[in-house]
C-alpha cells in the first residue's frame, strides 16, 4: 500500500496519538493497576498436572545393562548347543547359588540391591519427574505453559527487591511453598514484612501458576560492623 503524498510529491508520516496513563491514588498507573492474568479454561483452575519427563538418562542405561547381560547369557547359551563348555562365569554363580543358603550374607546383599534396584525404577516409572517445572494455568486446550522454579524465584526476589527497607532478599522457590528471607536496613520489620507480604501475594498470583505456593517472608535486621 502506497504511503499518502504531499502535493510536491513528497513523503508524508502519518500522526501517532499516544494516551498517557494517569496515575491512580496509589501511585501506580491506570493501566497497570487494571492488569489481570489471562482468562482461564473453565473448569481448568487448579486441574494441571506436572509434565513428565523423558528420563533419557536412565532408560538409556537400563537398555545397555540389559543388552550386556541378554548377550552374554544368548552366547553362553549358543557355545554349549555347540558342545562347547559353559562360561567360567555362569558356572561359578550356578555353584554359588547352589551351595550357599538363603541366610547368607551376600545372598542378602545381592536381593537388597536388586530390590532397592527394582523399586527405583518403578519409582521412575509412575512419578513424572520434572520437579523443578512449575505447571501454570492453561488458557487454551491445546497449549501446556510451565515455569522453571529458579525464574519463579528471581521474579520473586525481584519483587522484593523495589520495597523499601529490603536490602537484599533470598527466595527459595519449592513446588508447595516460597521461602522468602529479606533483611532491611530501614523502616520497621513489622512495616517491611506488611508490605512484602502484600507485594510478593500480588506477585504470585501474577505467576499464573496452576498450584500457587504458599508464602513464608521472614525479615532480618542487617548487621552492621564498627
Amino acid at each position: 500500500m502506497s504511503e499518502p503524498q504531499g502535493s510536491e510529491g513528497t513523503t508524508q508520516r502519518l500522526p501517532v496519538i499516544e494516551r498517557a496513563a494517569e496515575p491512580d491514588g496509589r501511585g501506580q498507573s491506570a493501566s497497570a493497576a487494571a492488569y489481570g492474568p489471562p482468562p482461564l479454561l473453565e473448569g481448568g483452575a487448579g486441574g494441571e498436572r506436572r509434565f513428565w519427563s523423558a528420563r533419557r538418562v536412565p532408560a538409556g542405561i537400563v537398555a545397555l545393562l540389559l543388552l550386556l547381560v541378554v548377550g552374554l547369557f544368548l552366547y553362553d547359551i549358543a557355545a554349549v548347543r555347540a558342545d562347547r563348555p559353559a562360561m567360567h562365569w555362569r558356572r561359578e554363580l550356578s555353584r554359588q547359588l547352589a551351595e550357599r543358603s538363603l541366610d547368607d550374607a551376600w545372598v542378602l546383599v545381592g536381593a537388597g540391591v536388586a530390590a532397592v534396584l527394582g523399586l527405583w525404577l518403578v519409582l521412575l516409572a509412575v512419578t513424572p519427574g520434572l520437579r523443578a517445572v512449575l505447571p501454570m494455568h492453561r488458557t487454551h486446550s491445546d497449549v501446556r505453559a510451565g515455569l522453571h522454579r529458579d525464574a519463579a524465584a528471581m521474579v520473586l526476589r525481584d519483587r522484593a527487591m523495589e520495597v523499601a527497607g529490603v536490602q537484599s532478599a533470598q527466595v527459595r522457590m519449592g513446588r508447595t511453598k516460597a521461602d522468602v528471607r529479606a533483611v532491611s536496613h530501614f523502616r520497621e520489620l513489622d512495616d517491611v514484612r506488611a508490605d512484602l507480604d502484600v507485594a510478593l501475594t500480588e506477585a504470585i498470583r501474577a505467576l499464573g501458576l496452576a498450584r500457587p505456593p504458599a508464602l513464608s517472608v521472614h525479615v532480618a535486621r542487617t548487621t552492621r560492623k564498627g
